[in-house]
This record gives structure tokens, C-alpha cells and sequence, in this order.
């Protein structure tokens, strides 16, 4: 599978297209024999959806893929689903994932980006390119991006992992936050970790980087060796942290294929 990102439907594509189709976040699946799958335009037209607003995302094997907001008190009949995004990883193919994940960021734009923050003017679409406008003011807005960073700290051939606060299940984890104005990547990963765990690192060093659109994260990973101090959680984020060699990792979240690898290729 090819996905092309656009702006704008070309006259070479065929067949019928895809809809990503968002409410609060969950989208609307077809459900076939326990089978997932995306809804293609004769499946709007059967159900009589409204939508609230729609864009176009880009075309996969030629085939146009379109994203739209639900309006509210659509209904639809019991072979469709609205699931929660993350809990598709793995029922429906990866490039499927990463297309639903770009529509679901780009609609949560469009709706927190209505209005003009500068006049409060409603804003338009640009016609040449993937912006907001305000026919007012002519001030621009661009998809938002939320850099954040993700860093394995290692020691002694083990890795630091924690439970955060806010994991729906008891899944232990490396060490993530958002980079703040002013300040680089490798700033943030090491003002990250002292503030949460109490530790210093060094040979701060690149690893990889993923989309993460809930609703608009770009997770930029890195590894880091362990230099001094004892784990001090901050019991305000973080509620527990411990040092795990590749043989007895805890719960970790499942697998999602992509430039990001799992805890344990990291190590070497």
C-alpha cells in the first residue's frame, strides 16, 4: 500500500473512496465477520451520513481518502462501529492506521482553528495549500505540531521503565514530554528525566521518530546513558520507576510497527 498525502483530489485517481470518519476521536469502522474495515463512499450513501465538515487527505493506490467530522445524532446500523483509534492497531493494516491517524490530527485542527486568534474572525481554507486564512486579517495557520520527546535511558544493560499516572491499563513505559519554547530536543530529554525521576543522562543520541496523532504529537525518540543520582519519582506524573533488564521487562504497551521500535531492540 502507497499512500500520497494531498490537498487536493487529481483527476488520475479511480475507484471508489475511502472515508475516515471521526467522532470525538473514534472512528467509524465497518464490521464484517469480526473483520475491520474503512467505509468506502457507497457506504455513506447507504447510511445517510452527515457530516459536519470534511477534507481531502491524499489518495492510497489511487484510491482518494477523505476524512470527515460527524454530526451530531448520525446514527448507522449495527455492521458499523465507532472505535477508539488506538484500539485498532492491529485489526486493520498499518498504512490504514497512520492514513485515519492523519485525518483524525487534521480535523482536530479544523475544529480548534475556526476562528481567527488573532481578530476572531472565521477562518477559510486556503486554496493552495493545507492552511487556515482569515479573509480579514489574512493571518495564516498551518496544521499544529506538538513535538515531544521519548528517551530510553540505559544502565548496566538495563532500562529505565515507569508507570505514568495517566495509563488506562498497568503498563510501564520510557520516559516522554512535550519540548517547551526555547529549548532543543536534547534539553528537554535530559530536563524531562530530572524532573521526573530525579536522574542525570549523557550521550543523549538520536534513535527515531513516529507520528502519534492523538490528536496532534510528533514523538521524536532518542537513547541516553545513565550519569548520576538515585531514582526519585515525582509522584505527580510518574508513580513508579525501576531499572529492567531485556529478561524481565513488565507490561508494556502492544507493538505498533512503524520507525519507533519496541523496549527491547533497543537493546544491543
Amino acid at each position: 500500500m502507497i499512500f500520497k498525502p494531498d490537498f487536493k483530489p487529481t483527476r488520475s485517481q479511480s475507484g471508489p473512496a475511502l472515508w475516515f470518519i471521526f467522532d470525538n476521536g473514534c472512528l467509524l469502522t465497518k464490521i464484517n465477520a469480526d473483520r475491520f474495515s474503512i467505509p468506502d463512499a457507497a457506504d455513506l450513501e447507504a447510511l445517510q451520513i452527515s457530516l459536519s465538515y470534511k477534507l481531502y487527505l491524499g489518495s492510497l493506490d489511487g484510491q482518494p481518502c477523505y476524512a470527515g467530522a460527524l454530526e451530531t445524532g448520525s446514527s448507522f446500523d449495527a455492521n458499523f462501529k465507532l472505535t477508539h483509534l488506538r484500539t485498532l492497531f492491529g485489526l486493520i493494516p498499518e498504512p490504514l492506521i497512520w492514513i485515519a491517524g492523519r485525518g483524525n490530527q487534521l480535523l482536530h485542527w479544523h475544529l480548534t482553528h475556526r476562528y481567527c486568534g488573532k481578530c476572531g474572525q472565521e477562518t477559510e481554507d486556503k486554496t493552495d495549500e493545507r492552511a487556515k486564512i482569515c479573509p480579514r486579517c489574512q493571518h495564516i495557520n498551518y496544521p499544529r505540531l506538538s513535538p515531544a520527546v521519548i528517551v530510553a535511558i540505559l544502565k548496566d544493560n538495563r532500562i529505565l521503565l515507569s508507570r505514568n499516572r495517566h495509563f488506562k491499563g498497568p503498563f510501564y513505559s520510557v520516559l516522554a514530554g512535550f519540548v517547551e519554547p526555547g529549548e532543543s530536543l536534547e534539553e528537554c530529554v535530559k530536563r524531562e528525566i530530572k524532573e521526573e525521576v530525579g536522574i542525570t543522562v549523557k550521550n543523549v543520541r538520536y534513535f527515531g521518530s513516529q507520528p502519534w496523532p492523538f490528536p496532534d504529537s510528533l514523538m521524536i525518540a532518542f537513547v541516553s546513558d545513565y550519569a548520576a543520582g538515585e531514582i526519585v519519582i515525582d509522584g505527580s506524573e510518574i508513580i513508579e520507576a525501576a531499572w529492567f533488564s531485556k529478561e524481565e521487562l513488565p507490561q508494556i504497551p502492544p507493538k505498533i510497527d512503524g520507525p519507533v521500535k519496541t523496549h527491547a531492540a533497543i537493546f544491543r
